[in-house]
């Protein structure tokens, strides 16, 4: 398995702090709740590039708004028939 260097939030110079909080505060409310113990997800990955982690993860959080005209469950329902398509073991 791969392992890529991340650095954990409590080590995050003010500029990493900003980005995570940033996209964060776009993501549907039920993405609050960590899913585990660890800080580890797809957006800790990114936490070499601070830039690149608010825009990519931003886009993802502003796609997701419920302003517009898809629901929560017609974003699953396209993810999931996506991940089948991609063969995805997820």
């Amino acid at each position: 398995m791969a392992w890529i260097n991340t650095i954990p939030f409590k080590e995050a110079d003010k500029k990493l702090r900003e980005a995570i909080r940033g996209q964060r505060e776009l993501y549907p409310p039920e993405y609050a709740t960590p899913t585990s113990e660890n800080e580890e997800s797809i957006v800790t990955t990114h936490t070499l590039i601070p830039d690149a982690l608010l825009h990519a993860f931003s886009t993802f959080g502003a796609l997701m708004s419920p302003d517009l005209p898809l629901s929560r469950k017609d974003h699953e329902m396209i993810a999931t028939v996506v991940s089948i398509k991609n063969d995805c073991h997820y």
